[in-house]
């Protein structure tokens, strides 16, 4: 477990099997100004969290031993909402994927490969926000964004969330602008996350989305 010292006090724990992958996400954290930890499987990521509470964990769903979905677990076990946990995954890729861990309890996904910019966006967004509570979000937004947002957990494309609703692409892109405003987040995958976890949505809703015929959830994300 290595340590990589850049002045700050709060450490972002990188979990990652993957030399290659682990030291770019470190370097890159690095040069933006952050303390970075790096653990190679879920033994030594826990054991580093029990000796300190990192500012946030960039977690690999495939680990040797335990799985990133564990951690995640353990973590938010001990750490309720507190922690930020970003997944990162290079095989599970598919929407069913993204959104199993979510629904475990992660903040983010952030697919492989995946590049420099994107990454610091994600971790500095994590970082910035703050989580409203669940009544002042479900009051921002509106039933049709609710209803978007539910489609967004099931995988559903913009052009596949047009269709189901009977209004334009366009109309849905605005939507889906609404919903990362008022929420506050970045992407759309930190939407959804959200959504989740303060159960502005429930897994029964996504999960009849996520079982829709597989010709209708291969759109854009």
């Amino acid at each position: 477990m290595a340590l990589r010292n850049s002045g700050r006090q709060d450490a972002i724990l990188v979990v990652d099997d993957e030399n290659e992958i682990r030291d770019l996400v470190a370097q890159v954290l690095s040069n933006a100004g952050y303390l970075v930890r790096e653990a190679r499987s879920g033994e030594q990521a826990i054991e580093a969290v029990r000796h300190e509470q990192p500012l946030l964990v960039i977690l690999d769903v495939r680990l040797p031993g335990i799985s990133g979905y564990e951690v995640c677990g353990w973590l938010r076990s001990r750490f309720r909402d507190s922690l930020p946990i970003m997944f990162l995954s290079g095989e599970r890729v598919e929407a069913f994927d993204r959104a199993a861990g979510l629904m475990l309890g992660a903040d983010d996904y952030l697919l492989k490969p995946f590049s420099s910019e994107e990454l610091l966006a994600r971790v500095r967004g994590l970082l910035r926000r703050t989580l409203p509570t669940p009544r002042s979000l479900e009051t921002k937004l509106t039933v049709r964004e609710l209803e978007v947002l539910r489609l967004l957990a099931g995988g559903l494309g913009q052009k596949e969330i047009s269709g189901r609703l009977a209004i334009s692409t366009k109309t849905v892109g605005t939507h889906i602008e609404h919903i990362l405003m008022k929420l506050g987040v970045q992407s759309r995958t930190q939407a959804v996350a959200l959504a989740y976890r303060e159960r502005l949505i429930d897994a029964a809703s996504a999960g009849a989305e996520l079982e829709a015929p597989q010709e209708l959830t291969k759109g854009p994300r």
